[in-house]
């Protein structure tokens, strides 16, 4: 399997809006790597620069050491799956599998073998002689995947392919994904919106926002310590809380003090006293056991079985928090919830790059 790297890649179109602005990252063999990022943060621009479906502004990309720049979508040996999968609906899905190695040339038997042994692994193999519209979406989301695997590319570009499905199918197919990445060993680059999807398939994650890298990082890494207020805000759901405020020092006591609260942080804290920043605080790091006090009013309770996401305000600071389910919330009544200062995060507010 080959390596992937991009070098300083960039895309303008028309009065210099950049699609995509000095992107660079390298993806390595057997990796499963994904884009994640809101609509229009260049996501799909990549992935198609990786094919050649796009012509570059500037910057280089590199297949196993050899640079594609100029060289044709058809030769840099990649399969894309779409989100609409692309289906030829007069075909059989035999026929719609076999369509790239019979364009190739390839021997019948050959295209025969490769075509059932792939059919086989995906499970869709009673499914051959079936038009498309005769499938389920989950149906034609492997025989959009097959007809990709079945020519055994270099690289596999997948471009949100999940979307189209229903919420319970969507899970079905994330891991259907992982475990057939496993067991073929490809080099995936794989697209999405869903940052619940990049966390559970992505071994790399990269995160862009208005066509430039936020962070390259593993899922844990992205979680657990963000580069930016951006990425922080991103990555995790419900989404982190932010509070923009200063930390002042009053007698020993380190405070944060915002328009609605005054939070009690550890001595850690005292090197930022009077900087402007904003705090962020995982909804599933509060506690209501130990740790500095926040007095929410509640106004939505969502029960998620055995816990509770509570969405409150503190004045005019809105707040979500995962809480236990035994905790008892009440829809209009006070509610505290506590946090260890050691769990919150600090950006600094012009820049909004995390402070250490």
């Amino acid at each position: 399997m080959p390596r992937l790297l991009l070098e300083n890649v960039t895309k303008v179109y028309d009065r210099e809006v950049y699609a995509a602005k000095d992107i660079s990252f390298a993806v390595e063999p057997e990796e499963f790597t994904v884009l994640v990022g809101p609509s229009g943060c260049g996501k799909t621009t990549t992935l198609r620069l990786i094919a050649g479906l796009e012509e570059l502004t500037s910057g280089d990309i590199y297949i196993d050491g050899q640079r594609v720049n100029d060289v044709s979508p058809k030769d840099r040996d990649v399969a894309m799956v779409f989100q609409n999968y692309a289906l030829y609906p007069h075909m059989s899905v035999y026929d719609n599998m076999a369509f790239g190695l019979q364009v190739r040339k390839y021997q019948k038997q050959e295209i025969k073998e490769r075509v059932v042994a792939t059919a086989e692994t995906l499970g869709i193999l009673s499914l051959l002689e079936r038009k498309p519209r005769q499938l389920s979406g989950g149906q034609r989301q492997r025989v959009a995947l097959g007809r990709s695997i079945v020519r055994n590319p270099r690289l596999f570009l997948f471009d949100e392919p999940l979307s189209n499905l229903d919420a319970k199918m969507r899970v079905q197919m994330r891991a259907e994904l992982a475990r057939l990445h496993k067991k073929i060993h490809a080099t995936i680059i794989y697209v999405t919106h869903d940052q619940v999807e990049a966390m559970t398939l992505g071994q790399k994650i990269i995160v862009l926002k208005d066509g430039e890298v936020q962070q390259v990082a593993d899922p844990m890494q992205l979680y657990k310590d963000p580069r930016n207020k951006f990425v922080a805000g991103f990555i995790g759901s419900p989404p982190m809380n932010f509070i923009g405020g200063t930390i002042v020092k009053k007698n020993r006591t380190i405070v944060f003090h915002s328009r609605d609260l005054n939070l009690i942080l550890n001595k850690r804290s005292e090197k930022m006293a009077d900087h402007k920043l904003s705090i962020g605080i995982r909804p599933t790091d509060f506690s209501i056991a130990r740790g500095s006090q926040i007095e929410i009013v509640v106004d939505v309770i969502e029960p998620m079985g055995t816990e509770l996401y509570v969405h409150g305000r503190t004045g005019s600071t809105m707040l979500s928090a995962r809480v236990p389910e035994d905790a008892a919330p009440q829809v209009g009544k006070s509610f505290i919830l506590k946090i260890d200062p050691g769990k919150i995060y600090f950006f600094d507010e012009k820049t909004e790059q995390k402070i250490q």
